[in-house]
């Protein structure tokens, strides 16, 4: 079972560099938090396109053989983690099309919360759909034939679609960068040599040596071709901030920089925040790598209580093929995590963690600890109690499967058999990043949803789509039966 939020996807692109899929590879690579099911790489010599997806780890898809046969000056890359769209190959980004405005390729990071309706309306125009992903529904919009232009197009197409997104875009000649009204993902710009570079986050850029520019703006299309960098608003009319904060509690790279504010500086303050507001008599500060790490440091900074790394991660952990759940208990949470108990014996301890989404994995953190001999156990993580699905990208469960959703905090407190447990504050939250409330997406915790989103339509065209095929599959039984019969 899935016990934290799962990445959802980092994106890469570069213009007028020589090495442009290698280049791409090493962004990848920094990106790989985002998304261990699948990554790809598009490169464009100026005339036609050269693609390689595959599914798993970046090392484990890209050879240097791959790397040199993908040539050109331009590339995008994508890293992905499934939050629509089966895990499958073909699903693996960045997508492609020839049409009849060239080739086009896209990577997307976020989910668009009008697909159904969007994808329900282009089938019935005739459109043939390849991928289960929102990012092909772009695609189709993009390869319209009603703008005289890829910007009029791409205008156009921005102004249809609805939810989180920042995407990098080829052509067989420009690099496109563009990030939704709201600002829900990140995405940067730096540069390297002479070359422009699109990332997800900051981190990518420092391991290609590339020096940050600025970020895209919310609602900006930013356009790299042979004349340089051309920037246009696609939203002139200024729309609410909502960038997810959740990168800052957890998503993001503890080196990279958003908004100014290092990711990292961020945690640690969060964790000095919640100290303040649940200070508890304690022995040691216990953090759950990597994620409560930084959160931890703080806490113990602002308390005193000495910081132990008692917990060690195994950093190699790959795909369980075997549940051997008779044999090894609790199997799935120890082989990621392993207690040295000798610095927990008889010691009051406080736990620090990101977030609780179900509870199943912090109850046997809890119960190592006991069984180790703790004298007690309390609680503490760094953000407020996740209240709600995320539909823009995350890979929050609905609401039955939130364990603050259905339960009080202390009824969590004896779920997880702790001797105390607090969350971090909503204000307090906000106060560690150094930006307003204004600034942020909230709707986890607070229900507030940035983009309306009509759960019950997606329902009804999905019943529809499934009816259909349903009846296309009885109609070809009776067809089948047929030729029998003759």
């Amino acid at each position: 079972m899935q016990n934290y939020p799962k990445h959802y996807c980092g994106v890469f692109g570069i213009y007028g560099h020589p090495n442009a899929a290698e280049l791409t590879y090493y962004g990848l690579y920094a990106l790989q938090h985002r998304g261990q099911e699948s990554a790809g790489i598009v490169s464009s010599d100026g005339r036609q396109f050269h693609t390689f997806r595959g599914m798993g780890l970046v090392p484990q898809i890209f050879s240097g053989d791959i790397l040199h046969n993908l040539t050109g000056s331009m590339a995008v890359g994508h890293t992905r983690y499934s939050t629509t769209g089966s895990s499958q190959i073909k699903n693996a980004q960045p997508l492609t099309v020839d049409c009849g405005r060239g080739q086009i390729a896209i990577a997307h990071n976020g989910n668009l919360t009008n697909a159904a309706s969007l994808r329900e309306e282009l089938e019935a125009r005739g459109s043939i759909f390849q991928t289960t992903v929102d990012s092909e529904i772009i695609l189709h919009l993009l390869a319209q034939p009603d703008g005289k232009t890829l910007l009029e197009n791409l205008t156009r197409t921005l102004h249809r679609i609805e939810g989180a997104y920042s995407l990098v875009i080829m052509t067989e000649q420009e690099l496109v960068g563009v990030r939704d009204p709201h600002g829900f993902r990140p995405l940067c710009i730096g540069k390297v040599d002479d070359a422009y570079v699109l990332a997800s986050e900051t981190c990518a850029l420092d391991l290609i040596h590339a020096k940050l520019v600025r970020e895209v703006e919310p609602g900006e299309i930013v356009i790299i071709n042979r004349t340089g960098l051309h920037s246009v608003q696609a939203f002139p009319e200024q729309k609410q901030k909502a960038f997810c904060v959740f990168e800052y509690v957890y998503f993001a790279r503890p080196d990279s920089v958003i908004a100014n504010r290092t990711v990292y500086k961020v945690r640690v303050e969060m964790g000095r925040q919640l100290a303040r507001e649940s200070a508890v008599d304690a022995d040691i500060v216990v953090p759950v790598p990597d994620s409560g790490n930084y959160a931890g440091l703080g806490y113990s900074l602002e308390t005193g209580v000495p910081y132990e790394m008692a917990f060690i991660r195994n950093h190699y952990v790959g795909r369980s093929f075997l549940q051997p759940s008779q044999l090894i208990r609790d199997f799935n949470v120890r082989v990621k995590l392993n207690l040295i108990p000798e610095l927990v014996k008889g010691k009051r301890v406080v736990i620090i963690d990101d977030s609780i989404v179900r509870g199943t994995t912090c109850q046997a953190r809890v119960n190592t600890l006991k069984e180790a001999g703790a004298k007690e156990v309390h609680v503490r993580v760094s953000c407020p109690p996740h209240m709600n699905p995320c539909v823009y990208g995350i890979d929050f469960p609905d609401r039955k499967k939130l364990m603050a959703a259905n339960n009080t905090t202390d009824e969590i407190r004896k779920y997880l058999k702790a001797d105390s447990l607090a969350y971090l504050s909503l204000e307090g939250m906000i106060k560690a990043t150094g930006h307003s409330k204004d600034s942020f997406c909230l709707a986890c915790y607070d229900g507030r949803y940035p983009v309306p989103y009509d759960s019950r339509l997606d329902k009804e065209i999905i019943e529809r789509r499934r009816s259909r095929y349903e009846s296309l599959g009885s109609a070809l039984d009776q067809d089948r039966k047929q030729i029998k019969l003759l």
